[in-house]
């Protein structure tokens, strides 16, 4: 099992651009992809070759505008944040950053818990856990 943290506001996958005749990949994703790298390697995480279970916490910034009850009810949990980017989104540039590196491609992730909140220190934890040995067909 591995836990590791990225800093920072989270981050989606964003689509692939097309320009001058070719697609690519936005800078802002391939950046963030080798932020999200470099904190499993920090982290002492090793390449798991079993399937895995994925949890990812994607904890926002609480926004300036909000009150003193608001921010109370963020930081408890009672009110969760309804923007972008998507979880799903979320997962995907977390995942796909991994691929190669914690697992040999995420079609290894059998199971994924997503979650979103809100906290003074925006941040995305990831927690990956082995569960079994991957049967190839």
């Amino acid at each position: 099992m591995v836990n590791f943290t990225i800093p920072g506001e989270p981050r989606g996958k964003q689509r692939p651009r097309l320009g001058k005749g070719h697609t690519y990949t936005p800078r802002e994703t391939v950046e963030y992809e080798k932020q999200v790298k470099a904190c499993f390697i920090v982290s002492g995480g090793k390449r798991m070759e079993g399937a895995v279970r994925a949890e990812i916490t994607a904890y926002y910034g609480i926004p300036k505008s909000a009150g003193n009850r608001s921010r109370a009810d963020m930081m408890s949990g009672k009110l969760r944040p309804t923007k972008k980017p998507d979880l799903d989104n979320v997962a995907k540039i977390v995942l796909d950053s991994l691929n190669g590196v914690a697992y040999k491609d995420d079609a290894a992730v059998v199971e994924l818990v997503v979650e979103k909140y809100y906290s003074e220190t925006p941040r995305v934890e990831v927690r990956l856990e082995e569960t079994w040995v991957l049967m190839e067909e």
